[in-house]
Formats: structure tokens, sequence, C-alpha cells
């Protein structure tokens, strides 16, 4: 049996059994490494060959000579990795450092074990008879070697999960689907939590809590949110939780576990409520308690990367219904990869792997075939065959990294300083050394030119920086002096070499860390530049032209002084603004500059310093922009707010959340607002949207406030925002003081929200064509608007609720008409989205206002 555990010995003891006379197998601690799946599964072959032979060991010598050869490598791989551990600090983590233990130490925050015993018998003495994948265990009986060796330490004729060789946690053979056997640790999760009767944890469900062996229901009868709250926190989903009662999601078909949790509302998990109590009453199916959680940011279920060496790769593991899990590779490929990474917050390069390439897992498997198109934010938003439906063991785990690096990189390691060490070049996914045959300074001057050093450039003394311990990647290299990087040098093949790590080349920088410069044009003015989709020639996004190919600029680093360089350039006086985020939206062909570094007194964004072209780390939505001959104007003499109210400026612009509709003209609607919902780790992020009625009030869709509560601290309403993720010049965020809602409207909820202030013309349309499509639900209180064409579809969308229908009036003034509300998917031909009359609600929004002011 290979076992679990902090250590790795996995020598093979042997023992006369008295009954059979024969030597069994004792593998005695875990294989934790990542060729455990490969040792498990040698191990069962191993043991089957031993079970069918009546434990002829001549028989079976293959096989344990193959289970022996793959323990030897787990052995060095651990004594390879010794040392590497490191204990974390207290506090708060930041995700990145708790992805770092989590891979260290996978499981570190399992649930709490099974304890039935534990102290009177020093072993688990419960019933529990499933692996923590929800196998079934095999009798204790068809291992009588087990039952001889371990006397009165449980096991005996039954499958119930044991820890005979005093393991932490109890496990217990089991059946794989290949036919071998194998070993897990069993479904012990005490106070582990779960929501049930609904397709996602992200819509909430029914809360259940495991407790000796049993799932079990919460009576709702003293459900608060301080409860809900830690019940979501317990399940990553988030830090408030919305209390719902009377089996919302439906009843349970089991038990009741608790009376009441008593929940302070700070603990991070239910068992650390001191105020619990279990059932002491019935408590009747229909009331039981549910909850819905307020999603973190970087919604959809946590994931977390294990067994890497490095931070950004791993087995991926994604937490769903209070468990952690692994996904299974079919149909596994890079393009989910890139939503993992993105997910986790990596911008390296997606790379999927599969075949358990970062060890197997050892919990339940709860994905399979993910199918992604790339663009969502989270694994969970992607295709999937369900939680938990899958034909797969744990060998197919599916893995990623999210490499930071390309080809070519080079860094200096093992020196006293960052400018020297020991050369290492990154290649296809690896990192290795460089040998000194035929090594230059000429060569060492490309290394330190690469590293953004601009002064001279020394080869170190054999041996100075120690020996490297991995491959050996260049041999024979053979630079001109002019390369901007060892790649562009000749060398032999990669990997291809005559030499041992003492012959490892290391190199001296001098100077201080520069960035190579933006390749110089022929022209007196540099490479050429251009503005793209501004509202007019002055500002938009900036684009150079390297190569005969027209590409855009990474905004890394980009301020105001670049601005006033690119303006300079293209002839404009006066002050220069820098936008980043893809302001002007996003490009279509290669990204050729990153890391600009510019003074603000050169000519051309040619004398600026950069990465060379096509070095990058971005993607499009981080392209620069800049406005030329800024001038924030300041409104034009004091105007009477009543006077002004439904006037927009005078502008000339081009007549998207609105499906068919164009960007709008930054400020070409003062009264546009934006609801946001506050967030202790971040800024504060678009709810919804909102209109400026008067100077201190404005007007959305109650169903705004539907997930997240009425308490006002919880929202700021922004002004003046035309990009969510660029402080614009007008722009100003409020706090909210109080919220007022209407006692009758629709529940129907969104959130998604785009980067950019859209807009759009719809038809407004006869009630009768809105009664037709949606009956009874289209209350006299409601109107619609949209377009029933299949060729001209505009419509408000997912993540507009709340926003303004507005209609031209006499005298150049506009009137809100309607707020958006709700509608049958989006942009459909034949479903027009659905608005709130604001003319029925005048009279509540008058008494309101008047109201709160003589309070």
């Amino acid at each position: 049996m290979a076992t679990k555990g902090s250590g790795l010995q996995a020598k093979v003891s042997r023992m006369l059994s008295k009954e059979f006379g024969k030597p069994i197998l004792k593998p005695n601690k875990p294989l934790a490494l990542r060729n455990e799946a490969s040792c498990l599964t040698e191990m069962s072959v191993m043991m089957a060959c031993w079970k069918q032979s009546e434990f002829n060991h001549a028989a079976c010598a293959q096989e344990v000579q193959a289970f022996q050869r793959c323990t030897a490598l787990a052995q060095a791989e651990r004594k390879a990795r010794m040392g590497q551990e490191s204990s974390g600090q207290g506090g708060r983590l930041h995700p990145k450092q708790a992805n770092t233990l989590l891979k260290r130490h996978p499981n570190l925050y399992h649930p709490l074990s099974c304890t039935d015993g534990f102290t009177e018998l020093g072993y688990y003495n419960g019933s529990v008879s499933e692996t923590d994948s929800g196998a079934p265990c095999l009798p204790w009986t068809e291992f009588p070697d087990y039952l001889l060796q371990y006397p009165g330490r449980g096991l005996g004729s039954h499958n119930y999960c044991r820890n005979p060789d005093r393991e932490a946690n109890p496990w217990c053979f089991y059946r794989l689907s290949s036919g071998a056997v194998g070993w897990a640790y069993c479904d012990c999760n005490q106070g582990a939590v779960r929501l049930a009767g609904s397709s996602s944890s992200s819509q909430g469900g029914l809360v259940e809590v495991y407790l000796n062996g049993h799932w079990g229901a919460v009576c709702d009868s003293h459900w608060t949110e301080r409860d809900a709250s830690v019940i979501c926190r317990q399940l990553g989903l988030g830090e408030i939780g919305t209390p719902l009662r009377h089996a919302h999601f439906g009843p349970s078909s089991g038990i009741f576990h608790f009376q009441r949790l008593g929940c302070h509302g700070d603990e991070d998990f239910l068992l650390k409520c001191k105020n619990r109590k279990f059932m002491t009453n019935d408590c009747n199916h229909g009331n039981e308690a549910g909850v819905v959680c307020v999603p973190p940011e970087g919604s959809g279920a946590p994931l977390r990367l294990v067994g890497g060496t490095e931070d950004f790769e791993g087995r991926v593991e994604v937490y769903h219904n209070g468990r952690w899990g692994t996904i299974c590779d079919d149909q596994w490929d890079d393009t989910d990869a890139e939503v993992v990474c993105r997910q986790l917050g990596f911008s390296g390069t997606p790379k999927a792997w599969s075949w358990a390439q970062f060890g197997s897992g050892s919990g339940p498997i709860l994905l399979d075939e993910v199918r992604c198109s790339g663009n969502e934010l989270s694994l969970e938003e992607c295709a999937h065959s369900g939680w938990g439906e899958h034909n797969c063991d744990h060998v197919e785990d599916a893995a990623v990294s999210c490499n930071p690096y390309s080809d070519g990189v080079v860094r200096l390691v093992d020196g006293d300083s960052p400018s020297e060490g020991r050369v290492e070049i990154y290649y296809n996914g690896a990192w290795g050394s460089v040998c000194d045959d035929s090594w230059t300074e000429v060569n060492a001057q490309v290394v330190c030119r690469q590293l953004r050093f601009r002064g001279r450039a020394r080869v170190s003394a054999q041996g100075r920086y120690g020996a490297g311990s991995g491959l050996i990647l260049l041999d024979e290299v053979q630079c001109k002096g002019g390369e901007r990087s060892l790649l562009g040098c000749a060398h032999a093949a990669w990997g291809r070499h005559d030499c041992a790590h003492s012959e490892d080349v290391g190199v001296q920088c001098e100077g201080e860390g520069e960035t190579n410069e933006i390749p110089q044009a022929s022209s007196e003015t540099g490479s050429p530049v251009r503005l793209v989709d501004g509202e007019s020639q002055r500002e938009g996004r900036v684009e150079v032209l390297l190569g005969g190919e027209w590409g855009s600029v990474c905004d890394d680093g980009w301020t105001d002084d670049h601005a006033a360089v690119v303006c300079k350039q293209l002839g404009y006086t006066g002050e220069a603004k820098a936008r980043s985020m893809a302001y002007f939206g996003e490009g279509k062909g290669p990204i050729h500059l990153d890391d600009v570094r510019c003074s603000g007194q050169e000519r051309s964004l040619s004398e600026c310093e950069a990465r060379r072209g096509g070095q990058h780390n971005c993607r499009h939505s981080e392209d620069a922009g800049v406005i030329c001959q800024y001038s924030k104007k300041s409104a034009e003499g004091a105007t009477d707010t009543a006077q002004a109210c439904g006037l927009k400026p005078s502008a000339q612009g081009r007549s998207k959340r609105i499906i068919g509709g164009v960007k709008s003209l930054r400020g070409g609607w003062p009264w546009q607002a934006s609801l946001r919902l506050k967030s202790h780790w971040s800024a504060a992020r678009p709810l919804c949207g909102a209109t400026l009625i008067s100077t201190c009030w404005a007007l959305t869709a109650a169903h705004c406030f539907k997930r997240f509560g009425s308490d006002p601290s919880r929202y700021a309403l922004r002004l003046g925002d035309y990009h969510t993720l660029e402080k614009d010049e007008f722009e100003k965020e409020l706090p909210v003081y109080s919220v007022l809602l209407h006692g009758k409207y629709r529940p129907e909820s969104s959130s998604s929200y785009s980067r950019t202030l859209l807009q759009g013309w719809v038809p407004v349309l006869p009630g009768r064509v809105c009664r037709s499509r949606y009956g009874p639900r289209f209350s006299p209180r409601m109107l619609c608007a949209g377009s029933l064409s299949h060729s001209k579809r505009v419509d408000s969308c997912q993540g507009d609720s709340g926003g303004p229908l507005v209609c031209p009036g006499v005298g150049g003034r506009w009137v809100l008409t309607g707020i958006t509300s709700w509608g049958h998917g989006c942009g459909r031909p034949d479903s027009p989205g659905v608005y709130t009359r604001v003319d029925k609600f005048l009279r509540w929004i008058e008494d309101s206002m008047r109201a709160t002011q003589r309070g």
C-alpha cells in the first residue's frame, strides 16, 4: 500500500505470513511526489500478480523490479527537492502566496479528519466506507496479509475505512476502473459544506453539512445573514451571503443536523461557530436553509495549481460543493489553459498538460470534457459534462502552465548581484545552462544587452558561479556582436553538446540595467506613428509602423511623458494625456513595443527605450493611447440644474454592452451614472446603470439590489465615467447615503458589463406587440423597445440593467422614458428589451424625494 504523508520510504519489506508462508508487500510510507501515479500503477500490477500466483515471488520478478525502479526515481526526486519547503507567515495571504502553499502542501486545507475512536483506540473505528472520490472500499478480508500484520487495529470482515498503520487519516483499498487495486483516503470531510438544488454554486443552493458520514440540512428557524456569510466564506464563494428560507431550492431528502448555527459572522468555517445547536426539536421538510453568495473578485469556482515547481504551473484543482477536486484531461487544450491562467491572474503563455503531468490527485474528479472558447473569465463558464460526471482515473488529471517566459529569455543565477552570474537560457518550457565552448566577450556583450545592461561585459572565470544541475541547452555559441539576444547568434542544435556542468559559462555586466532601444528608422522623425479610433485626429490608439506592418504599443509603464513624445512627433503642441487599457479599443495586428521608457524630451518614440519589436507580455486589451492638445474644460457658466436637466453637450460625434450599438461620445450623456459594488480587495466594480435625476438623486432598477441587499455602504455611484478601467477627466465617485426600493418589481438579475459607455437607437414598440411576446409578465407599468428585424439587432443586454432609455423631446431636451429591466436573451429579434415606464412612478419618485428632504 502506498500512503500519503510527509516523506517517502518506499522500500519493499518482506515478512512471512503465518497463513501463506509467502512474502507480502508493505510499502510503509507515502508516495507524495510527481511519479506517485506511476508508482501506484506499478504497485497495483505487482499486487495483482502476487495474488494471482499465490505470492510466488519468482513469477512476479519483472513486476517487482518495475515497482522498485519507480520508487527509486521517487526517492531521487525527493532528495533533489529537500530543503525547498518554507514556512509562511501569519495573516492574510496574497492569492499567489496561497497558491504556493497549496502547491507545496496540497492537503493543507483539507477538511477535518474522521475522529471516531482516535482517542480511545488509536485508530479510526467509524463506519465510513467510501474513498474521498466516492469509490466503495473493498473488504479487508481480501487482504489477509494486512489482517495478520495489524492485529487488534480494527480490521475484519467489513469494508470500513481504517488507519491500522497510524496514518493521520483512515484509508482503504478500492478497485480502479482498469481492474487494478488502488488505495485512497476516505470520505471524512467532517464539517464540510455543499450547496444542493441548483445547477451551479454561483446560483446558490440548499445548505447541507457533512457530519459523521452523512449529509444533513440546517433548519431555517434561526437562519441569519451571519450564518450565510460563514457558509459562503467556507465554500470560497465570497464574504457576503444572503440567507434564504422555506426550502427555496427545494426540500432535502435526508436528515437535519443543526437547529441553528449561531455564527458571529467572522468565522472561517461553521465548526468554529461556538453557539451552534444540534437538532433537538422537529424541523419539517420545507424549512431547509439556503444561501446565495456574492461572488468574490475574479468570480467562478475557485481554482488552484498543485504539484508544480513554480507558482504558475501544476495540476488544476477546482473547488465545488465544499471540496477540492481534479479535472479530467478529455478534450483539454491550450484554450482551456488560457481561461485557467486568466482566472488565476497569470499573464504568461498558457499551455495545457494531460496524463497527470504534475502528479495525480487523490480527491474527487469534478469536471470532464471541458470545452472553453477562450473568452471566458472563469472555468465554470466553459461547457463541460456536468459536475462529477466523468469516465476517468486520476492518471488523466489535467494540468496547466501559465508560463511568463518565452523561448530565448536569459537570466543570471548564483551571482552576488543581479548584474553577474551563471548564464541560463529558457527553451521549450525549461531553463538550462550554456557551455563555454567558443564563448567570448562578444557573446557576453549580447547577453548583457539582452538583459538591458548598457556597459561593458566580461566573461567570468570558469566555475566562479558554481555548476548548474539541470539541462545544458546551448553549446558552440558564436555571436557577431550586433544581435539583440542569444537567439540571433549561431549555435549548435538545442540540447546538443559535449560538455559537463563544470563548463557552464558566467558573465559580469556593467552599468545600470536599461532597456533595449526601439529599432531606428531612416526617417528623421523615426518610425511612423499614427492614432486610430479616436473621436478626432488628435486622439486614439497609438500604432507604430515597423517592418512594413502597423502594430500597437503595450501600456506597461505608459505615462503622460510617453504621450507628450507621441504628440510631438505628430506635430501637436500643448498638454498630452496618456490612456491605457485599450481606451480607444483593441488593435488587431501585432504588438510591436512594450515597456517603453521616455523622459518626455525625445523628438520621437524611436528615441525612447523599450523592449525590442515583438517581445512583450501583453494582450490587445492593454493597448496604449493618447489625447493630444488636451484641455479639461470647465462648465461654461453656472447653469441652474433644472434648466440643464435633459440637455446634452453640443458635439458632433459618431451616431457596446448594447447589442448593435456603438461607442458613446465621452461626456455625450451627462446624466448617465454607474452603480458600483464596493470591494475590500479592489476598486468598486460596475453592477448596474443609473440615471442622475437631480443634484442628489439617481434612478436605477430595484433588482440591482436583490443579490447584495439595500445597505448603502456597499455601493458607490460613479459619474462622468467613460472607460470603467481608466480614470477619466470628469469622473467622480460618490458614496450612496440611502437606497429606497419600490415594493413591486420583477426580480430579473444580470451582472456582466462593458468597459466603455455604449449607446444605441431602438424603436419603442406598441404595447400589444410586447404583450403578445411576454404574456401576463408584461404589465401596464412596462414598455418594450428593440428591433424585430433579423438584420438590424439593437438591444440592451446583461449589465445594462438600471440604465436609461431616453427619447428626444422639445428644444433639444431628452426625456427619461424607461429604466432597463429585463428581456429574453440578448439581441434576439423576437424578444425586445423590457423597460420600466418612468411616468408610472413619478408620484412615488417625487414623494420619496420630498419625504427624505423633510427628514
